[in-house]
């Protein structure tokens, strides 16, 4: 039962095994979870600490279970960090593809120091780079948002 818990939540529920471009379904899986749920902006950070928290434990017992360090399948990281680029801003179009486009850039070519997060173990090593890029990708739209407000 916890086998398939984990799996369902690393993959988010089977969306990592796109046969193309697994991280970038599980970053738009994100993008539209934080798009189609209404919450207050305490609410979108307590969900988004839930996601890391329980996303850390099954992106670990995957992990494990697969003999990889960090499998291809594991999405539930860009979920993580595509909800941290996002919560707490307003939900318009513009604002979730900027967001999915900024979070997307920061997960492929990670600068550092968020490539070397990934060498941290287990389920934390997975986990926190996509944070970490979430957290630039969220500092670089609040930037961008005031900067357009002038």
């Amino acid at each position: 039962m916890m086998r398939l818990m984990s799996w369902a939540i690393a993959t988010v529920f089977g969306v990592g095994h796109a046969p193309i471009a697994p991280g970038t379904f599980g970053s738009l899986a994100g993008v539209l979870l934080w798009y189609a749920v209404s919450l207050s902006t305490p609410q979108q950070w307590v969900v988004g600490l839930a996601i890391s928290l329980i996303g850390t434990w099954a992106a670990g017992d995957v992990a494990r279970r697969a003999g990889e360090s960090d499998p291809g399948r594991v999405v539930v990281d860009e979920v993580a960090g595509m909800w941290l680029t996002l919560a707490g801003l307003p939900k318009t179009l513009p604002i979730a593809i900027a967001g999915f486009v900024v979070f997307r850039a920061l997960d492929i070519i990670k600068p550092p120091p968020i490539r070397q997060l990934e060498r941290l173990p287990e389920g934390v090593g997975i986990m926190a780079d996509d944070l970490a890029a979430g957290l630039a990708g969220r500092v670089i739209l609040a930037i961008a948002l005031r900067l357009l407000q002038r």
